[in-house]
């Protein structure tokens, strides 16, 4: 579930999930991190989008994130729901499942099959998500779960009332702050929370999300860069800069450049830089650029899958190889 609703008042109320970052926009970026999704909800006006989604708005339009959460959850019947919003550059598939996981390792959760994600979340083949971003900058987010309070549970999750009573996982900033639209959670206890709210105050317009999330026993998940959102000017322009730093440029130009053509293959870089590499020094420069492309041709005739992509490599390099020997 991807909330992609927001007033966007500090950029100006600029349409903000159709800003680019690396070239795309920030929503399609999210989209891509919850590609393996089953079903994929985005709450905000429509707007073009990288691959179809399901779309829903929240009552009244424009009346904040509970409500908004609200009219996403009734999109879904999966009992685990990522929610996230529509402004994370960094999001990766891993975060992703970490988050999942965060849930689904303290017991009690569903496996992966039949997962739906609330707002931008990736899951292997059959989970259900409601929009996610993509993100290649950032590091593994596997590790670091703790808890908002309890015991020490299964591998490293704390919550409170024990590991049976975790109800959602949170990714928190770099300055130890929860981001409640970067979560997982279980749907039920989103939906009894909903409810509550609705009564108390007599419907969930305006609402601060805050009063949402504080009564549902969560895990934290330590993950500064995925957690990354653009809410000024500045922000935006802080990403666009990361992704083109070195150790990260090239990873992002790929993911890029594979989403505009609507390719999903897994990528060897470092192979295919070293048959590039081996083309230019052993027989001239511009063989390199040429080679990749006829590798790239040649595992396509052959079907285009990874594995079809590293033989093809495998024999151009060795090719390569025999050609600077008689050098």
């Amino acid at each position: 579930m991807i909330l992609a609703g927001g007033a966007a008042r500090r950029l100006g109320g600029v349409d903000k999930p159709a800003l680019r970052v690396g070239g795309r926009a920030l929503l399609d970026r999210v989209l891509d991190a919850c590609r393996g999704a089953g079903r994929t909800v985005v709450v905000g006006p429509r707007r073009p989008t990288v691959r179809p989604v399901r779309w829903a708005r929240e009552e009244p339009p424009g009346g904040g994130p509970v409500a908004a959460v609200d009219a996403g959850v009734r999109q879904t019947t999966a009992p685990l729901v990522l929610v996230l919003s529509a402004d994370l550059p960094f999001l990766t598939p891993e975060t992703v499942r970490a988050l999942l996981d965060g849930i689904e390792g303290a017991g009690g959760g569903q496996g992966t099959e039949g997962v739906q994600a609330t707002e931008g979340t990736d899951a292997t083949v059959g989970t259900d998500a409601t929009v996610g971003t993509d993100a290649t900058v950032g590091t593994d987010a596997t590790v670091g779960i703790q808890a908002i309070g309890g015991v020490q549970g299964t591998g490293g999750i704390q919550a409170t009332g024990g590991v049976q009573g975790i109800e959602g996982t949170v990714l928190i900033d770099s300055d130890g702050r929860e981001q409640p639209l970067v979560a997982a959670y279980r749907a039920e206890p989103l939906r009894r929370e909903i409810a509550l709210l609705a009564t108390e105050h007599g419907g969930l317009g305006g609402l601060p999300l805050r009063l949402l999330v504080s009564e549902l026993a969560l895990a934290r998940l330590q993950h500064p860069t995925a957690s990354f959102d653009c809410d000024t000017w500045e922000d935006i322009t802080t990403a666009r800069a990361r992704i083109r730093e070195h150790g990260h440029v090239l990873d992002e130009w790929i993911a890029a450049v594979k989403a505009e053509l609507g390719i999903d293959l897994d990528v060897d870089t470092a192979a295919l830089l070293d048959l590039a590499r081996d083309a230019a020094h052993g027989v001239a420069r511009p063989a390199a650029p040429l080679t990749t492309f006829l590798v790239g041709y040649a595992a396509a005739q052959k079907g285009g899958g990874p594995e079809e992509l590293a033989a093809a490599t495998e024999k151009a390099a060795a090719l390569a190889a025999r050609w600077a020997e008689e050098q």
